[in-house]
């Protein structure tokens, strides 16, 4: 976020995660490329850093984090310490609470929306209370923490079983890479069981046929176990039962099912999409407060004219970001504004030890699979995501939104 100083126009960023952070950098580019230096671009988040979601289903899930106090410092963005509590688009305003609890307020006349997005959490006997999730970092952390503690525990097929819930993305990138995780924990002569639930009568019901095939044959070379057309009826301590009846007993239930836009877009006056993102113009803003841009999650945003909308992944996070941030900046300096295009699309899906696949196109083409695909994998989590160096040079020439990204 941006406070309004007297010097010049204000520009606040709503989350430091991977559209909020590049929003930011990319306002500073146009505002250097300008030779402005009235406009004050500021950042509110918890904490400054980048925490790398796409990595929450691996081992030592704390170092996931990437710092961003030198890249904020170089480019001359504010970092406000503080979580966003309601936004008042009539005084063009955000409460905040600081990190010492405090509630404090900050004004601003271009305001861009990026807190992203939680996981849906539906009114399932027993999920608040027994299932963990790998969706933010201190769950993440959580999880990580209660597979280390069934060391200690008496080796039974409640121990040794996971069940994953949601065959996603995440439930499938946490399903495959979850055989190795218990095997480092409970030696190799331990039998274990992953079992995804999920509610589709086929293994990725939503992808390409090629993309299923491959996810089905890495299942199966893993001996991660599917049950379809089937969902939680409740979960406790021991286990999870199922709708149609059947019982697995687990001392391990992860939640992977379902996401929706941060609760805070319901403070705006908005038309909202079913995962409660924010409809905006080709330009990112919200149609009823056009000084109001949303981003990654927040966002309900196309992505061409061929009908496709951007999904809630980093790879339209980071360009919806850069495409809001140097808009915002863009109309508080008079210049034309960019409209938001992203017509490449891949996936790359990690899949545990089997390797990885990549696919291109909205169609979902499969291009790459095993260790080829993998490759492909550490390249895009390991650099490709992460923030640039607090150098201007290079940071500015990455917050292009026009520059190539994928």
């Amino acid at each position: 976020m941006t406070e309004r100083t007297p010097h010049g126009p204000s520009q606040t960023h709503c989350g430091s995660g991977f559209s909020g952070m590049w929003a930011a950098v990319s306002a500073a580019r146009l505002s250097a490329l300008e030779g402005n230096n009235s406009l004050s671009i500021a950042v509110l988040a918890p904490v400054p850093e980048l925490r790398v979601r796409p990595h929450f289903y691996e081992e030592n899930v704390s170092t996931m984090v990437a710092p961003l106090t030198e890249l904020f410092a170089e480019l001359g963005i504010a970092f406000i310490a503080g979580e966003a509590q309601r936004i008042d688009t009539s005084s063009k305003t955000v409460l905040y609470r600081d990190s010492n609890g405090a509630i404090a307020e900050v004004a601003w006349e271009r305001l861009i929306l990026a807190t992203g997005s939680q996981t849906k959490r539906p009114p399932i006997a027993g999920l608040a209370e027994y299932a963990f999730d790998i969706d933010q970092l201190d769950s993440a952390r959580l999880f990580e923490q209660h597979l280390d503690s069934l060391v200690s525990r008496p080796s039974t097929p409640e121990r040794n079983t996971v069940v994953v819930c949601g065959g996603g993305f995440t439930g499938i990138e946490l399903a495959t890479e979850l055989p190795a995780r218990l095997r480092a924990r409970f030696g190799t002569d331990t039998k274990t069981k992953v079992i995804v639930v999920e509610r589709s009568s086929t293994i990725g019901g939503r992808y390409s046929e090629a993309l299923r095939n491959t996810i089905e044959e890495a299942s199966n070379a893993l001996g991660v176990e599917w049950r379809l057309n089937s969902e939680i009826e409740a979960i406790d301590a021991s286990g999870v039962t199922l709708k149609n009846g059947e019982r697995i007993a687990s001392a391990t239930v992860v939640w992977t099912a379902g996401v929706e836009a941060n609760p805070l877009c319901l403070q705006i006056d908005a038309e909202r999409d079913t995962q409660g993102r924010l409809l905006v113009t080709d330009t990112l803003q919200v149609p009823a407060h056009p000084e109001v841009y949303a981003t990654g999650d927040m966002a309900h945003a196309k992505t061409d004219d061929a009908g496709n909308t951007a999904l809630m992944t980093c790879q339209h996070a980071i360009q919806l970001g850069k495409f809001a941030g140097h808009n915002a900046a863009a109309s508080l300096l008079n210049l034309e504004p960019y409209p938001y295009r992203q017509v490449n699309y891949v996936t790359c899906l990690d899949l545990g030890g089997w390797g990885a696949v990549s696919t291109e196109g909205w169609e979902q083409r499969v291009k790459s699979v095993r260790e080829e695909g993998k490759k492909i994998k550490v390249a895009i989590t390991n650099e490709l995501i992460y923030p640039p160096a607090a150098d201007k040079t290079v940071a500015f020439a990455a917050a292009d939104p026009l520059a190539k990204f994928v």
